[in-house]
């Protein structure tokens, strides 16, 4: 297992690591079982039977969404809340209560640096002090890029900062004087809207003077603008209808029409198509339950 989260974070690939640390008898996992959760839905190890996993792949898309730990606690019949803990009713696991911390782990902020001036240099500095992967401007596809600062001083500016604007990459820093930063914005051929999320010029306006102050400011306020509340939609526990799949972020769940848990809508959960609509169940059983009359589950006359 860890090999394998060695490769997916040399790949830059982020997935939820989740650990068993709490199994009530009789149940097939034990504590210090470990499964790897990516975006996509698939699930490398073992956290417990179907029922169970299929709560862990849901709640590890949700975790991929929020950034944060969560100890998850699934158990067979309702309990109330519990502090510290997020408590699941899976009235389809067949085994006793179990206990997964789920932590989200992603790579490093990508920095795209354009320029080799003593600036450029110093976010090189101060970026990987950071835990930033700070590398070289490329001409390319700007996937997962975090942010793109440009350095150099008037040499493609315009370009870069076009080609980062429409690869919606979060962070867009323009090096420059404030008359010169009004410059390039004002010929830049891009909405309004486009043009408001350059930050020019880059960085917080602290007083920074040396290649290494305005460096920190920059990255003060890349982490300023990460840091930032954003509105997320967290994963609901039930939804409005039975089968509905409802959006959330980059990822949909769904609700299982038999026993009504809620499970990620994806490719790689168990799931059946029916009249022209794909249904998805937290189990082979409730799968089998539906298939024996999906006209009395689906509501269809």
């Amino acid at each position: 297992m860890r090999e394998r989260a060695d490769q997916l974070t040399a790949s830059r690939i982020p997935f939820v690591h989740a650990r068993v640390v709490f199994a009530e008898k009789p149940t097939s996992a034990k504590p210090g079982d470990e499964a790897l959760i990516l975006g996509d839905g698939t699930m490398v190890g073992f956290v417990g039977g179907q029922c169970a996993e299929a709560t862990v792949r849901a709640q590890g898309l949700s975790a991929l969404r929020t950034g944060e730990c969560v100890l998850l606690r699934i158990a067979p019949i309702p309990e109330p809340d519990q502090h510290g803990k997020l408590v699941v009713h899976n009235p389809c696991l067949s085994g006793g209560t179990l206990e997964i911390f789920m932590e989200p782990v992603f790579p490093a902020p990508l920095v795209r640096v354009l320029g080799h001036s003593p600036i450029a240099q110093a976010l090189n500095v101060i970026g990987s002090t950071l835990g930033y992967e700070v590398a070289p401007w490329v001409t390319g596809p700007l996937t997962n890029v975090d942010a793109v600062i440009l350095a150099s001083h008037g040499d493609e500016e315009e370009a870069a900062i076009i080609s980062a604007l429409k690869a919606n990459v979060p962070y867009v820093g323009l090096v420059a004087s404030p008359k010169r930063a009004f410059a390039v914005l004002d010929s830049l051929d891009v909405t309004p809207d486009m043009r408001a999320r350059v930050h020019a010029p880059a960085g917080l306006n602290i007083g920074a003077q040396t290649p290494e102050e305005i460096a920190l400011s920059i990255f003060a306020e890349i982490i300023e603008d990460r840091r930032a509340p954003k509105r997320i939609r967290e994963l609901p526990l039930l939804g409005d209808g039975q089968g509905e799949v409802v959006s959330a972020g980059d990822s949909a769940v769904a609700n299982d029409p038999i026993c009504h848990m809620v499970v990620a809508a994806v490719d790689s959960s168990i799931h059946a198509d029916h009249d022209g609509s794909r249904w998805y169940f937290c189990c082979l059983g409730c799968k089998e339950t539906f298939l024996s009359d999906p006209a009395k589950f689906a509501g269809v006359a």
